[in-house]
């Protein structure tokens, strides 16, 4: 029964692949080159993970070259993909976007447009009990209004949006260079006093919009700061804890014995570090400010990492890529390096022995002891040096926060590849499949109510929201993402079984 069982998942699982994949197809069609080329790129990206998963249901594995080979393979693809699918857009004639827009315009009804889009429609009252808006001072307005253009965005209606105002209208060329090209002019013009934001309106549509400067993320106070540094003593305290724990003894109960929790205490604690440092790092290069860490301390773990805060606009969606990325690819690449190392380490006489079944609770962990241990994991008992669980530790913390839902490192990855749109529904996905979970482990449900809670807003938009990250940064973060489901999906016995992993 255990077998048939897992036959039905695997085969629903691809199906439910195939599915994707030819709904992908369809809605593609319609867009006939570019539509398939794109629909290309996500073929790329997902056929080397479904062929990984389904060797690996067939009990076979590939070595740690093979991996990185389908890795190389399909990155390589993708960027080829997505090169000839910029290729192919240029080749394309540019799109009469006012005719579009208004198919009965003509130059005199343009520029009659033009004049009436300097006129805003008044502004919605304010409901009962709320404070009253303060709009932009219709002299600041037409100075905004005047540094567009035919040959960079046509105004065709500004309505009134809290204490600034929606521009309407018509994209003319390329809208990173649009938006720098314009908020060079209005900070000529007025200063420091305004922000211009380029996103997505509700219609699908470039929309400029502009708020004044004061509405900009504030820093942190001083009780957010001491509340940071509290929980921040808080995870060192957890991270003994935990590795008295992993030593079987309590510390809180004996600490005396802190200098024995101290080794894996520091592991842990450099790995933390080491993550929020990669955000750090980045986020200075590239002039974006970041508030502290709020890390969450555990008992059982040490912590489940950190978050924290943008107080400064974020110039394009790749910057937030960029930051979000940073942390993961340091400390996952810290985690995954002192998992091979501890198990290189790991043999007769190493101080930790665990049941060999404890490898079956992670696909990457699993497979990379198989990979090493060999046959020493059809033991029932598994000596491994103290780096293999602080390894194993960090990939877990690592793997939780890129979960792909709001403010976490996941879900900012997912809204700056794909956009607000599909982070906001893998949000949603992600707290249901939490909320699933939870009948299993109650792990899941605490994630889900921080989620729920803490961490459920996106972002709020870039500078510049319509320009997207380029091929390598998306495959980057695709691979990020894959390895998460790698580290948090458990085997199943038989599997395991099938695999040599487990007495």
């Amino acid at each position: 029964m255990p077998l048939a069982s897992e036959n039905l998942a695997t085969s629903a699982i691809a199906l439910a692949a195939l599915v994707i994949l030819g709904w992908g197809f369809y809605r593609a069609r319609p867009f006939g080159k570019l539509g398939i080329l794109a629909w290309l790129q996500s073929v790329a990206l997902m056929l080397p993970w479904l062929a990984f998963f389904a060797l690996f249901a067939a009990g076979v594995y590939l070595n740690l070259a093979g991996i990185l080979l389908v890795l190389a393979l399909s990155t390589g693809l993708y960027i080829f993909l997505g090169n000839r699918l910029r290729a192919a857009a240029k080749e394309l004639p540019p799109p009469n976007l006012s005719a579009l827009a208004h198919p009965e315009t003509t130059p005199d009804a343009e520029s009659a447009a033009i004049e009436g889009a300097a006129a805003p429609k008044p502004p919605t009252p304010p409901l009962p009990g709320m404070s009253e808006v303060v709009p932009i001072p219709a002299e600041d307005l037409k100075t905004i209004q005047g540094i567009f253009g035919i040959d960079t965005f046509f105004i065709t209606e500004t309505v009134p949006y809290q204490e600034g105002a929606i521009l309407k209208g018509n994209l003319r060329g390329e809208p990173a260079k649009v938006h720098a090209n314009l908020s060079q002019k209005l900070t000529e013009r007025l200063g420091d006093r305004y922000r211009l934001f380029l996103v997505e309106g509700p219609d699908e549509r470039p929309t400029f919009v502009v708020l004044p400067s004061s509405t900009d993320p504030k820093p942190a106070s001083l009780g957010q700061k001491l509340f940071a540094v509290a929980l921040m003593i808080a995870t060192i305290a957890t991270c003994l804890e935990s590795a008295g724990l992993l030593q079987g003894f309590d510390l809180f109960s004996t600490p005396d014995r802190v200098m024995d929790s101290l080794p894996i205490a520091l592991g842990l604690l450099s790995i933390l570090g080491v993550h929020e440092l990669g955000h750090q790092i980045l986020a200075r290069k590239l002039n974006v400010k970041l508030s502290l860490p709020y890390f969450l301390p555990v008992w059982q773990i040490g912590s489940f990492g950190a978050f924290n805060r943008f107080e400064s606009l974020l110039p394009n969606r790749q910057s937030l890529c960029d930051i979000a990325l940073a942390g993961p690819v340091a400390g996952g690449t810290l985690s995954l390096l002192l998992l091979l190392v501890g198990l290189e380490l790991s043999g007769p006489g190493s101080p930790f022995q665990i049941p060999s079944e404890f490898f079956q609770g992670s696909i990457l962990v699993g497979t990379l002891a198989k990979l090493v241990l060999g046959a020493k994991l059809q033991d029932s008992l598994v000596d491994i040096h103290p780096l293999v669980a602080i390894g194993w530790l960090g990939l877990v913390i690592t793997a939780i926060n890129l979960m792909p839902a709001g403010q976490l490192d996941g879900g900012r990855i997912v809204q700056a590849i794909y956009g607000r749109k599909t982070a906001r529904r893998t949000t949603i996905g992600t707290v249901v499949v939490l909320a699933l979970a939870s009948l299993a482990t109650p792990l899941a449900l605490y994630w889900a109510l921080v989620i729920a809670f803490l961490v459920r807003d996106l972002e709020r938009p870039a500078l510049e929201e319509l320009s997207e990250p380029d091929d390598a940064r998306a495959a980057l973060g695709l691979l990020m993402l894959f390895l998460m489901v790698a580290t948090l999906l458990p085997l199943t016995p038989s599997l395991a079984g099938r695999l040599g992993i487990g007495g």
